[in-house]
């Protein structure tokens, strides 16, 4: 599958045209503007496929913060 495939569900994110600095906070405490963003978005699930895929290591993804992310990924290794 292109690379080009797997982002088309970017078109339909509910942060498109959002600053993306709303994204990227200092604090768990600033991440709740981005999470509530996400919170309504459709691609919810593919966005925090592809920063899970793609070890994002800044910024929330999928509604999740680095911190919330990185628990996930122990949780699936040690599962694996």
């Amino acid at each position: 599958m292109s690379v080009a495939r797997n982002l088309v569900w970017r078109q339909q994110a509910a942060c498109r045209g959002v600053d993306s600095k709303i994204f990227y906070p200092l604090t768990e405490e600033e991440a709740q503007e981005a999470k509530f963003i996400c919170a309504q978005c459709t691609v919810r699930k593919a966005c925090t496929e592809y920063a899970m895929r793609n070890y994002e290591r800044n910024g929330v993804w999928g509604g999740m913060t680095e911190r919330e992310r990185r628990r996930i990924f122990r949780q699936r290794r040690q599962s694996a």
